[in-house]
């Protein structure tokens, strides 16, 4: 062709290159929805569209000060009927969705060893989302919730640390995955009442040395939240560690307020 140089061929060639082993890979591996495994358009991301709309789609109100689910006429002033009366060592809460549908299914994909590189695409795709809200929090520091050393060796990850990893990256905000340590292997919060949840987490939680957390602005992440009593835990510590402010981010909020 007229005007192209040697150099404008080989450039070429090497994008007929590129996209010829794109195509063969795509023969050879489809593209799979990462949650579903249904095969993806050739421009989709990650996700299906169904599964998009799933994890993106919030349906019901929620409290802004604890992210409960709460009804349409819900009065929240000052939180919700659930949390109004508690006190919270976190500023407020919020979250992808509540712990239902499409979203429970990943939060329970998420506990399996497979699951870290989904956990890290929904934080990505969650600070695509609520990129504005976050951004107004004025966060300074990413620092996820931690599992005890034994269930991470066994799971082979800590899930609420991969979402950190994700939302820190795309909000280009600093990530502080070992700043919170937890000094005792807790029993599952779900099989606790409320009354147990608080004794069971109770001291819990505590911010390694040198963490470099003092002054700071944090987003403290989990994959779910209940009643905040891990949260208020962890939130507690960070605070007497000099923290600023705590901002709790939940993946999926279960429990319902009225």
């Amino acid at each position: 062709m007229a005007g192209f140089t040697a150099t404008d061929w080989l450039t070429r060639l090497k994008s007929l290159r590129s996209e010829a082993t794109a195509g063969l890979v795509q023969i050879l591996y489809p593209a799979c929805c990462h949650l579903c495994g249904a095969p993806l358009a050739q421009d989709a991301d990650f996700f299906c569209p169904s599964c998009r709309t799933g994890l993106l789609t919030d349906p019901t109100p929620s409290c802004p000060r604890c992210a409960g689910t709460v009804g349409p006429f819900a009065n929240t002033s000052g939180g919700c009927v659930q949390c109004r009366e508690e006190s919270f060592a976190f500023d407020t809460a919020l979250r992808l969705g509540s712990y239902d549908g499409v979203l429970r299914d990943a939060v329970l994909r998420l506990k399996q060893h497979t699951g870290e590189g989904l956990a890290e695409l929904i934080g990505e795709l969650w600070a695509e989302r609520d990129r504005e809200r976050l951004c107004s929090l004025a966060v300074d520091a990413v620092v996820p919730v931690p599992l005890h050393w034994w269930r991470r060796w066994r799971r082979g990850y800590n899930q609420a640390a991969a979402i950190a990893r994700g939302l820190a990256q795309q909000l280009q905000i600093r990530c502080f995955p070992s700043a919170l340590r937890r000094l005792r292997n807790t029993p599952d919060q779900p099989s606790q009442s409320p009354a147990g949840r608080r004794d069971n987490v109770r001291g819990a939680f505590v911010v390694r040395r040198r963490a470099g957390l003092h002054g700071r602005t944090i987003l403290l992440v989990d994959d779910v939240m209940t009643t905040g009593a891990t949260a208020h835990e962890a939130a507690r510590a960070l605070r007497s560690a000099g923290a600023a402010r705590v901002f709790v981010a939940a993946l999926a909020r279960a429990g319902a307020s009225a």
